[in-house]
């Protein structure tokens, strides 16, 4: 499959095609294929991102994680699929946030 530029916004979960569409912060190297598993890592946090926000909502769950820990787990997933596909400069600034998956994730 052909590779060509995206340019993804973490936060916005954004994967856009061109620079000048929105804001962004890294930039990749992907097949489609690559963009179709990066889109779904975005969906799964973003699920837990809303499992966490009904959590936070009830008192007597406060000191069950699992939401709060799915999201992590996925956010790292995110980063680290961004780091193996993106340019030396994505690879560089991602290195230096220090948010890639550990060994055993």
């Amino acid at each position: 499959m052909d590779k060509k530029s995206y340019y993804i916004a973490v936060g916005a979960s954004g994967i856009m095609e061109s620079q000048g569409d929105a804001a962004y912060e890294f930039e990749i190297v992907a097949t489609e294929e690559d963009i179709l598993k990066l889109r779904e890592l975005f969906e799964e946090r973003e699920d837990a991102d809303q499992e966490g926000y009904v959590h936070a909502h009830v008192p007597w769950m406060y000191t069950y994680d699992g939401p709060n820990d799915k999201n992590d787990y996925y956010l790292s997933q995110v980063y680290g699929m961004l780091h193996e596909l993106g340019t030396e400069e994505t690879r560089k600034h991602i290195e230096k946030m220090n948010v890639l998956p550990q060994a055993d994730e």
